[in-house]
């Protein structure tokens, strides 16, 4: 169980000075294996604070070994959109999960239960991010804009990306708890991973739930195209397989929206993160089938066009 892991990263979230020295010091007290790097970006827009969790695997890269690496980011705009609102937005929930999953994964080691490979976790902290207009409800802006997010966040060594982002302020998928998308590989939009909806199904003891996406999700902001939010932005920055993990509810939820996390949502999402983080480096959960992959390329091409921003002078 990850519910105390959980709480305590809400509590310690909540906060107007927020950051990666709050996430330093709390680990100081705590039951805590691995490795944990911060760095402030700041720009004319405000500051936020990158954060990186590093776990040696058994067999992993880091140790010379050839179990894969499976990478978790938390995708959000801010956890706060202070002065405007007080206390925590309902988009915060992507670094919460990331970083509740990392506490939960650093105890693991701590006590011996170490994964075959290695695992790295990040996501941004910034409490007083600013709001823009989205229908059908506001969002959460950043500081920083997404290739900063990307340039942070996706790392070279990552084998396969979850991306987990709060997605409730639309109209496209009513069940409260956490869906999945369609693996994103190179600008291909494949099949559900089979084994990701059966750890879901595992976790949550419910039928599993998927996210719908579109061609215009798995291109780059900026391109003046509409995206359902930025849970699949890091799929443009990696010829690695990326996967969303949805925070979701029943009704259209702004992410500027305070009182909106459920722990006991987020909970579930970090379970099955880490169930996934463990068949992936134990190669017995695969995110896409490579050999389907190759021949899609060999029947229609390349579609690494789509990580672009397009052909030059389109707005």
């Amino acid at each position: 169980m990850a519910l105390r892991h959980v709480t305590d990263v809400l509590d310690l979230l909540d906060h107007p000075k927020a950051g990666g020295p709050y996430i330093k010091e709390a680990l100081a007290h705590r039951e805590f294996k691995g490795e944990l790097l911060t760095r402030e970006v700041s720009t004319e827009k405000g500051k936020t604070d990158f954060v990186c969790f590093r776990f040696p695997g058994r067999r992993g890269k880091t140790r010379g070994g050839d179990a894969p690496t499976f990478g978790l980011i938390g995708r959000l705009g801010g956890i706060g959109a202070r002065p405007e609102r007080i206390g925590l937005v309902s988009d915060g929930d992507g670094a919460i999960t990331a970083v509740s999953a990392a506490f939960k994964l650093g105890q693991m080691a701590a006590r011996g239960d170490v994964l075959e490979g290695d695992v790295i976790v990040t996501t941004h902290i910034c409490p007083c991010a600013p709001v823009r207009p989205h229908h059908p409800v506001p969002f959460m802006d950043s500081p920083v804009d997404l290739a900063t997010m990307n340039e942070h966040e996706v790392l070279p060594e990552m084998d396969c990306i979850l991306s987990v982002d709060t997605s409730r302020g639309n109209r496209i998928i009513n069940q409260r708890g956490f869906a999945i998308s369609p693996t994103v590989k190179e600008g291909y939009i494949l099949k559900v991973s089979d084994d990701l909806l059966d750890a879901m199904e595992i976790v949550t003891g419910r039928p599993a739930q998927v996210l719908p996406i579109t061609m215009q999700d798995i291109t780059p902001y900026g391109n003046g195209v509409f995206h359902l939010n930025s849970i699949l932005q890091p799929s443009c920055a990696t010829p690695s397989p990326v996967v969303g993990v949805a925070l979701t509810a029943e009704v259209p939820v702004p992410g500027c929206a305070s009182g909106a996390s459920h722990p006991v949502d987020i909970e579930m999402a970090v379970r099955f993160v880490i169930e996934a983080a463990k068949g992936f480096t134990s190669k017995s959960l695969h995110v896409y089938d490579p050999e389907e992959f190759s021949r899609m390329v060999e029947l229609y091409g390349e579609m690494t066009h789509l990580q672009t921003l397009g052909r030059k002078g389109t707005s």
